[in-house]
């Protein structure tokens, strides 16, 4: 587990690195309250970490966000809705066809997933979302995947990009839904259009900044 969130004045987020494809799930706390974000927990004792990380910080969870319904990102959200049963959950509405593919993609990448009985809420169509305290934009970011987005908490300089933009690398487009030239248009258009002193939290390994990807990303360098 990592704590990626010393500098964010108020706002806390705590990583943990879980599954077999080693997906990052983020909390993000803010004055007692917290989102969860990617729940890729494939067993009890990934999930019991969060929860004791819940308990301890005194945090009450307010909402589960998705940034896209690729199965690592989304195999943990049984274990959340056994303690949280009507809990909210929200995911783009622009594509619902990978969501419906879970039992498939299960299968296909060894990520173990118990059915779901949840139809996730769609995002604000204006971007903007509020959950308790905590503000952000959702980022509509397609390219690995057609329902992908990110999101933005301005106000603390912070990305959680999912699986568009990695520390020098991007998201695989080899899959259903994949766009190699709309997840170009994504990063150029979207995500380097952000301050360069963002943080990126990505879905998989460490931690960027959008300076850094903008100028050392192999696959994607920012042309304006």
């Amino acid at each position: 587990m990592t704590d990626p969130s010393s500098a964010l004045n108020s706002l806390h987020i705590l990583g943990f690195e879980v599954g077999p494809l080693q997906e990052n799930t983020y909390l993000a706390g803010l004055g007692g309250e917290a989102v969860l974000v990617d729940p890729g927990f494939v067993n009890k004792p990934e999930f019991d970490q969060f929860a004791a990380e819940m308990e301890q910080n005194d945090w009450t969870l307010k909402a589960v966000l998705l940034t896209h319904a690729h199965v690592d990102h989304v195999a943990g959200l049984p274990y959340v809705l056994d303690v949280w049963p009507d809990m909210d959950v929200f995911l783009s509405d622009r594509n619902r066809g990978v969501w419906q593919t879970l039992p498939v993609q299960s299968e296909l990448f060894g990520v173990p997933m118990r059915p779901l009985h949840v139809n996730p809420k769609p995002f604000p169509s204006d971007g903007r979302m509020q959950v308790g305290d905590l503000k952000m934009d959702v980022l509509h970011t397609p390219g690995h995947s057609p329902d992908h987005c990110a999101f933005w908490f301005r106000e603390y300089d912070v990305l959680i990009s999912g699986d568009v933009l990695f520390k020098e690398s991007i998201g695989r487009t080899d899959i259903y839904g994949g766009d190699a030239q709309q997840l170009a248009r994504s990063i150029r258009d979207v995500v380097y259009a952000l301050p360069d002193n963002v943080r990126v939290l990505p879905g998989h390994g460490p931690e960027t900044t959008i300076g850094w990807e903008k100028s050392h990303n192999p696959f994607v360098r920012d042309t304006h």
